[in-house]
């Protein structure tokens, strides 16, 4: 176990960046897990840190339950620790994990794509529901919020490490997938529920989700077998794209089953 007590030591620099700058974990390759809760649904993924960073307070209370999943364990004075936190209210623990780009696409593989996405928290949402609901790949195309930031990371709760994440891809990529592309849409296409109430839904597949305001691109519209809309009896113009994405892929899933 190493102490650390300086803002400028070499390590807590780097944690300050992976913590706190969007893409750092791509030059750095690895990420930044805060908090007990996430690092633990990690830990049940099968992740091992190759770094654990804890504050004093934390060492006292609960340090022995986070020993020996590497030699490389860190106690850093609480205030410190805050420093490099991007919380608002600080974790007292963490775990640094290695990363490496995914490249790989599996043309077969039920597919999530997600297209331009800005928001973070709508990325992780996504993420989650793409564990939950069997669609192990994602292609995120170029434009899309970073998908191992550490807000993305702390939406996802756990799930990215189940998942074989793919970013940058290009609307080519997606094209020579061999499953059925569907997009959504909110003023066009079949509605999701007659889909499956005729049966004539594809499984596996691949869905589209869009950008927040500019939703799916040409390119990718021009792709997909059906454009799926989601009926609104409520009279809503338009659904946010992780609740959207939550209805398709559960939707997806019940077909699967």
């Amino acid at each position: 176990m190493h102490l650390i007590t300086s803002r400028d030591n070499p390590h807590v620099k780097l944690w300050r960046r992976l913590a706190q700058e969007t893409t750092a974990y791509r030059k750095a390759e690895q990420f930044w897990l805060e908090g007990d809760h996430l690092c633990m649904a990690a830990l049940e993924r099968g992740v091992r840190p190759s770094q654990v960073v804890m504050t004093e307070s934390f060492q006292v209370e609960q340090g022995q339950h986070w020993m020996g999943l590497t030699d490389q364990v860190f106690v850093l004075p609480d205030a410190l620790f805050a420093s490099l936190s991007g919380l608002e209210s600080p974790a007292r623990m963490g775990f640094v994990v290695a990363w490496m780009a995914e490249t790989q696409i599996v043309a077969e593989m039920p597919t999530v794509v997600l297209d331009r996405l800005q928001d973070a928290g709508n990325v992780g949402a996504i993420l989650r529901c793409a564990s939950a609901f069997g669609y192990r790949q994602v292609l995120a195309i170029k434009g899309t919020a970073a998908l191992w930031s550490p807000k993305v990371l702390r939406a996802g709760m756990g799930a990215h490490c189940g998942l074989k994440l793919v970013e940058s891809v290009s609307p080519s990529d997606v094209a020579a997938l061999q499953v059925p592309v569907l997009s959504t849409s909110s003023h066009e296409g079949p509605f999701l529920h007659e889909m499956l109430r005729r049966g004539d839904f594809p499984s596996p597949c691949a869905w589209v989700f869009g950008h927040e305001g500019q939703g799916v691109s040409e390119d990718l519209l021009a792709m997909a077998q059906h454009s799926v809309r989601i009926a609104q009896p409520g009279g809503e113009e338009s659904l946010n794209v992780a609740t959207a994405a939550a209805i398709c892929l559960h939707a997806s899933a019940t077909v699967a089953l």
